[in-house]
């Protein structure tokens, strides 16, 4: 067998990783003098923080405005290569804010993970002794969760209970950890890492996996925000509207992308501000499987307004993790204005319902194409060869006509040619 040519690579030096890349795939110059810019995020910092690093890639970092949660005016930080979603969250933000904003929850940061137990002879045996010694239990757990207690964080609970699974019944142990503005996921393994010998000794089992949930159903975010029905259409327009996500309600293809629009916003201020989005999606998307419903929820008010919730898991840290090494995500929490997680998960949650509202106005009253395509109108008039200061004028021009062909006309009519 050949030798293979990427053993050791992440040993080698930035320089030497960016020349076998270059060679490998055969980049011309000007390609490869790509890998050699970097932002704010510089190419030192990136290779501290990522795995075989060979440059960084840059995200345009917008704000969408006009938001006012609990009463304070926050600005929105948001990674995102999509004009329509900070456009639509903006304007829909300013339309709340007519009725007060945005009101929210927060549970508390609560995590929950999970230690799998297999090979069990007696298993509800082992579940019952699990049970019996619980408080023996959390005690042993929390002492491996000291580095949180300063914050007010902890183990806080433990649960047994049986699955049945192809490979038999296997004994789930499950601890509630307060992780207090951490995302907290090295917290909550490191527990369940430290607990594991004495739950396989007390079960007679012996532990598999030991890790936590993205299903943060102790961990929610919620917000609620009305629309003035004079802002949506009048009567019928809130009627319109409220068809639209009935759809979603009930039918799990419309579902899919009526929750993908709200995760729009979110993953946007995620990005930004160096958190695990996917970690976010994986717990939203499955809170709204379980649910089998959206994660929004639409109504008329008696004074014949349109009045949005939304509710989902939100594991979300304002500290830990990449955040102590990567100043562009501290900045843009300090745009933010957020010091605890609690306000950081009530301000995405926000975002969602705001991105979630402008996506049913648009698509209720003018249909989904109409914003989105005049916002795309720019980006198709840069690729068309449009410089800086003719990108405005060219997407004019185009009208309705925005693909490559109609900005190269009506950068041809710009220019006189």
């Amino acid at each position: 067998m050949a030798d293979n040519k990427w053993s050791g690579f992440y040993k080698l030096s930035v320089d030497e990783r960016k020349k076998k890349v270059i060679e490998n795939a055969k980049l011309n110059t000007d390609e490869a003098a790509l890998l050699d810019k970097s932002g704010p995020l510089g190419i030192e910092l990136a290779d501290k923080m990522s795995e075989n690093v060979i440059g960084t890639i840059e995200l345009p970092l917008a704000v969408a405005l006009n938001f006012v949660v609990d009463s304070k005016e926050v600005v929105i930080p948001m990674a995102i290569e999509e004009p329509s979603v900070v456009a639509a969250a903006s304007y829909a933000a300013k339309l709340a804010a007519k009725n007060g904003g945005f009101a929210t929850s927060y549970s508390g940061s609560l995590m929950i993970g999970q230690v799998q137990i297999v090979k069990l002879e007696k298993p509800e045996e082992a579940r019952d002794n699990i049970d019996k010694m619980r408080d023996e239990i959390i005690l042993e757990a929390d002492s491996h969760a000291k580095h949180l207690h300063p914050y007010g964080g902890g183990v806080k609970d433990c649960s047994a209970r049986l699955i049945s699974t192809d490979r038999g019944k296997m004994l789930i142990v499950e601890f509630v950890v307060n992780v207090s503005d951490a995302m907290g996921a090295n917290a909550v393994n490191t527990v369940l890492e430290g607990i594991s010998p004495r739950l396989a000794q007390i079960s007679g089992g012996e532990t598999r996996m030991r890790i936590l949930t993205n299903l943060a159903t102790q961990r929610m975010a919620g917000a609620r925000a009305v629309w003035s029905k004079e802002d949506v259409g009048g009567e019928a327009g809130v009627e319109a509207i409220l068809d639209c996500w009935s759809m979603a309600m009930a039918d799990p293809f419309r579902r899919s992308t009526h929750n993908k629009g709200i995760m729009n916003g979110i993953d946007a201020v995620l990005v930004a501000c160096g958190n695990d989005w996917r970690a976010v999606e994986a717990g939203a998307h499955a809170y709204a499987c379980m649910k089998q419903g959206a994660l929004t929820t639409f109504r008329k008010t008696a004074e014949g307004d349109l009045e949005g919730k939304i509710l989902l898991p939100m594991a979300v840290g304002t500290i830990g993790g990449s955040l102590r090494v990567n100043p562009v995500a501290r900045m843009c929490l300090k745009i933010l204005g957020v010091t605890t997680a609690g306000e950081f998960a009530s301000v995405l949650a926000s975002v969602g319902l705001a991105q979630n509202f402008a996506a049913l106005r648009a698509l209720a009253l003018e249909g989904i194409q109409k914003g989105h395509m005049r916002l795309h109108s720019r980006n198709v008039a840069a690729a068309a060869g449009a410089r800086p200061e003719e990108i405005e004028k060219v997407a004019e021009l185009m009208g309705l006509n925005i693909n490559e062909a109609g900005a190269k006309e009506a950068l041809a009519r710009l220019r006189g040619k």
